[in-house]
């Protein structure tokens, strides 16, 4: 069902995202320009999430309290490729269904209202099934979007498959993993909503309504068999930087030396211990300032030397430019601000999107990554000299950074939403 709100000079409309700071930032931003062109937005997010929310004065619906967001983050399932999904489904996507149908019902279900979810965000897809909605799936990375042809690269997949052989494994990894962690609990929910049952997972989580991806094509070409409608848009590029002015200290510790490698695992990854001791290692054997980000204390080594500095938030868009490189996790946000700010990528995938994101920058000369097992002081720092050594890389960097340049980051999906 696509409804057309062409015309109306203001439209109401509803943010669902689910997860941690990377899937809930893209949101934030865009409701905030949303905003600023003068639709009335409401977003339901975690109770973590509520002071940015109210920075940015969005009407805010809570799903569930910061301390359960912090609870879901400290299963050691969330970061293993083969249980992440289940993880995933357990402790955010089926606790969450009941209660975002809930509030679709009794807030945005007289068809006035445009409502746009990730792909986790079930009870907004089942609450628009039900009620007629208009509904977008919006996609921050293009993970989710399955193909047979430039297939992503997903945890415990062999890559490099011939097409038949890619779609039998898809088949499978969808009937016994993915169907049989979503459906049984997803359909007893839409029986006695009296819906018919969901299959096929991968394929059901698009609204019939359209598909908008917040990354750009260069990114990730379109592929023969994505759903339709879809549309692209840009890199959202929103780290709170234009309502943070807590930075001195950052602002200090870059002013006084050469620029940092800095090292991020992710803003929901409490088990980064390892990590965090083979980043330290790695600045000391290549003789470089480090900086730490978490907003986890207790995963930092203890002493730090002097030339390493953790700091529990900074906005990208601040720090990255004034640094020498970023090593990270994967994750899509994190991924665009180094683009953005043309440093090369040493990653360490572990689940979900990351290793596609891994090798999209791969094949981009961006970067590389290595496998957590092998994620040591002395194979980080061999890599980082590498790509910190080589020019092919540095100049691919720069062209990379350059498609960002007089870019605005909502725009056009701002334009999407305002026409779908």
């Amino acid at each position: 069902m696509i409804v057309n709100f062409r015309g109306t000079d203001c439209v109401r409309i509803a943010l669902f995202p689910l997860g941690s700071a990377g899937d809930v930032h893209p949101f934030l931003g865009l409701g905030q320009a949303l905003k600023n062109r003068g639709h009335h937005v409401a977003i339901m997010v975690n109770g973590y999430f509520q002071q940015q929310v109210q920075r940015i004065g969005l009407e805010h619906y809570p799903l569930g309290t910061a301390e359960e967001f912090l609870t879901v983050t400290r299963d050691p399932n969330l970061w293993r490729p083969v249980r992440s999904f289940g993880s995933v489904f357990r402790h955010g996507i089926h606790r969450a269904m009941r209660e975002q149908y809930a509030v679709v019902e009794e807030h945005f279900a007289d068809r006035s209202t445009l409502l746009l979810s990730n792909c986790l965000s079930f009870g907004v897809r089942i609450a628009a099934e039900k009620f007629g909605l208009p509904l977008l799936t919006v996609h921050i990375q293009p993970a989710p979007l399955w193909s047979e042809h430039r297939s992503p690269v997903l945890p415990c997949v062999p890559s490099g498959l011939p097409r038949w052989c890619k779609r039998l494994v898809f088949r499978l990894g969808q009937r016994l993993v993915i169907d049989r962690t979503v459906c049984p609990a997803t359909n007893r929910f839409r029986r006695e909503l009296g819906l018919p049952p969901m299959r096929r997972t991968l394929d059901w989580w698009n609204s019939p309504g359209g598909v908008l991806c917040l990354f750009p094509e260069w990114y990730a070409p379109v592929q023969p068999d994505w759903p339709q409608p879809l549309w692209f848009s840009q890199f959202p590029m929103w780290d709170e930087s234009d309502q943070r002015s807590d930075q001195a200290e950052v602002s200090a510790f870059l002013d006084g030396g050469d620029p940092p490698l800095v090292f991020a695992p992710g803003s929901a990854n409490c088990q980064a211990r390892p990590f965090f001791a083979a980043a330290v290692d790695a600045c000391q054997r290549l003789n470089r300032r480090g900086v730490l980000v978490s907003p986890f204390a207790d995963q930092i080594p203890h002493p730090l030397p002097a030339t390493v500095r953790h700091f529990q938030y900074v906005p990208f868009s601040r720090l990255l430019p004034r640094a020498a490189a970023l090593v990270h996790h994967g994750g899509i946000g994190t991924t665009a601000q180094g683009l953005r700010a043309g440093l090369c990528h040493l990653v360490m995938p572990m689940a979900h999107d990351q290793p596609d994101n891994a090798d999209r920058l791969a094949r981009l000369g961006v970067g590389d990554w290595i496998r957590p097992r092998h994620f040591r002081g002395s194979t980080v720092a061999a890599a980082l000299d590498r790509l910190l050594r080589s020019q092919r890389v540095a100049d691919r960097c720069q062209q990379i950074a350059n498609r960002f340049t007089d870019v605005d980051p909502f725009a056009e999906s701002c334009r999407v939403v305002e026409s779908a």
